[in-house]
């Protein structure tokens, strides 16, 4: 108790102290001037570091204050002026985003038709051009068949069966009898004498018309007595495929009593999918293997593709003709084909390529980004988009159809980046452009007055001239009618303040920029590229304006063109040819109407209407 009072002070005086010295050094810092602080270096990097936007090449909707990771995709964020500037409908990127998107760029070339083997199985049949019915040229009971099997090899002229024939005896009869009157008579008067031979001629022309040669009838005529039974011959050798007649039976005249079949020729009948016919062709080569047959294989040509469809198997047939000169294969026989990528029929000119993985795909459109050259030397390359015309893939190509050149380059890697950069200034990148059929405007029809009808009937024939050039893959012949369209184009002149004047003032101006594409294109793809657009604004003349030709007009359709999406164009004639694909599938596709003169056609529904001006 003695210690406490001692000890006291000197262990709570620290504590003591702390609040006093803090209220001190408070009050003296409210007295004393506040020290400017040292200004910050103004080295740039600072205002970049709060200023600057990153985003992602891959996500333009990704925006972020500062660099990192896309929070969708994973990849490293850019600057958004890194990417460069550009036009609407260009790209040109910095040499960091270049080299971020991984840009890579390939030449478009010319190559061997590229193709794809395709494996089909199917089964060996009858030529069925190579089968003959042997027939009974008359009427009677068959007496005797030599053929009894089916399978039996026969040769040409060989004795099959014997028929007996009141007709043919009664007939022989008269011969014989006639023949003798003629040889008793010959010393006898001319009267008698003519008689006797007309009546012997009858009587051979009687057997002639029962079907008996000349050489038959002579050695009838020097018979002893008249023949009961007539033997019917093979007309042609093969192998006995279907036996219609039984020993004893009553046949008329013109009855099969046999079928057949020359099996030194045999067709190979294959099942082919949906997915199967962009790739097959008439002419290319085959392989085929038995399995009955190891080891051997045979050789043929695709000869015909069947134009319809199994509805339920969702198969076509494709048929191949083989040798079988050894008779090895037999009908029936399952086999294995092969059939070998490309035509065997060569083209005038081998097709553009690209790979497949430029083009970018948007429903009906396909899109490749194309690389200019720079504009100042020792700049970067611009990157514009453009719509091109595919055909069906064939491996790990493309064939061009329209749209490119020959030698221009192509993005192949980071084309995902360079859309989404167009995407962000608000281009027309993929995902914004329209398709084609949603750039046609609906227009009020109108009846054109005669001379207006004539003006649009230049414009018609000169597409009908392009369209005929490029069905016979004439380039230059495309080029020369896309000039001649032009010119047509700005020849239209209808009524000022008209319904065909507003008309005109939508599709006139786009004829005249697809034709003179066409008429300056730098190879057959950038003429089928504006064939395109203006078999589109050729049916809107026909659907706003009618037929102005003299003849009937056909809206042909083909569903392998535009990137297996189908595309239309309207030709004159009733042999369908395809100006889309040209020599290479020149009857692709099928008629859907037909727009006689003065008609209309219902571009919605594909229909025709016959308008009157009375109608409106």
């Amino acid at each position: 108790m003695n210690k406490f009072p001692s000890e006291a002070p000197s262990s709570w005086l620290p504590w003591l102290l702390v609040p006093i010295v803090a209220v001190l050094m408070f009050g003296l810092g409210r007295c004393v001037p506040e020290l400017a602080a040292p200004p910050a270096e103004d080295d740039g990097h600072a205002h970049e570091t709060s200023d600057e936007v990153w985003t992602c090449a891959m996500h333009p909707q990704v925006r972020q204050p500062d660099p990192g990771a896309c929070p969708i995709c994973g990849m490293d964020l850019i600057p958004l002026s890194d990417l460069g500037d550009g036009g609407s409908e260009q790209v040109q990127l910095s040499e960091r985003a270049a080299v971020l998107a991984r840009i890579e760029t390939v030449a478009v070339e010319r190559i061997a038709t590229p193709g794809v083997d395709l494996r089909l199985l199917g089964r060996v049949e009858v030529d069925e051009s190579r089968v003959r019915n042997v027939s009974a040229w008359i009427g009677g009971r068959v007496d005797k068949l030599y053929v009894r099997e089916t399978g039996t090899v026969v040769r040409r002229g060989q004795p099959i069966a014997t028929l007996y024939s009141p007709e043919v005896y009664a007939a022989h009869q008269d011969l014989l009898t006639a023949t003798k009157s003629v040889a008793k008579l010959r010393n006898a008067s001319d009267l008698a004498r003519s008689s006797a031979e007309a009546t012997l001629a009858a009587a051979r022309q009687r057997l002639s018309l029962l079907g008996l040669s000349d050489a038959e009838i002579d050695r009838m005529a020097e018979a002893g007595a008249p023949r009961k039974s007539v033997s019917i011959n093979a007309t042609d050798g093969g192998t006995v495929m279907e036996r219609l007649a039984t020993q004893g039976q009553y046949v008329e005249a013109g009855a099969v009593l046999f079928r057949v079949a020359d099996l030194s020729r045999l067709w190979v009948q294959l099942d082919a999918y949906e997915s199967d016919l962009p790739a097959l062709m008439e002419g290319q080569s085959v392989d085929i293997e038995a399995e009955a047959l190891a080891g051997e294989r045979f050789t043929g040509e695709v000869a015909f593709i069947a134009p319809m469809l199994d509805a339920r198997r969702r198969v076509t047939r494709v048929r191949v003709e083989v040798d079988n000169e050894d008779g090895r294969l037999r009908p029936g026989m399952f086999v294995e084909a092969v059939v070998r990528g490309g035509a065997a029929v060569e083209a005038k000119q081998k097709p553009l390529v690209v790979p497949v993985t430029a083009p970018l795909f948007t429903g009906r459109r396909s899109l490749v980004y194309v690389e200019l050259p720079a504009t100042e030397p020792g700049g970067r390359p611009i990157y514009v988009p453009r719509v091109v015309e595919l055909g069906p893939r064939m491996g790990e190509l493309y064939p061009v159809v329209a749209g490119l050149a020959e030698g221009e380059r192509v993005v192949v890697h980071g084309a995902f980046a360079i859309d989404a950069d167009l995407q962000i200034r608000g281009g027309a990148s993929m995902m914004t452009q329209t398709n084609q059929s949603e750039d046609q405007r609906e227009l009020e029809r109108v009846e054109p007055d005669p001379k207006l009808r004539g003006q649009l009937a230049a414009v018609m024939s000169a597409y009908l001239d392009m369209q005929v050039a490029l069905a016979d893959d004439d380039w230059h012949a495309a080029q020369a009618a896309g000039a001649r369209l032009a010119e047509a184009s700005q020849a239209v002149a209808p009524a000022s303040d008209s319904a065909a004047a507003q008309a005109w003032a939508v599709i006139g101006p786009a004829i005249e920029k697809h034709a003179n594409d066409a008429a300056q294109s730098q190879a057959i793809e950038g003429a089928r590229g504006a064939f395109l657009h203006l078999s589109a604004l050729s049916q809107q003349i026909v659907s706003v304006f009618g037929n102005p030709l003299a003849v009937p007009l056909r809206l042909a359709f083909c569903p392998m063109a535009g990137a297996n999406q189908g595309a239309e164009w309207i030709q004159a004639g009733e042999v369908l040819a395809n100006s889309y694909f040209g020599e290479s599938m020149l009857s692709c596709g099928e008629f859907r109407s037909t727009i006689d003169p003065g008609q209309y056609l219902l571009a919605a529904t594909g229909g025709l209407a016959n308008v009157s001006s009375e109608g409106g």
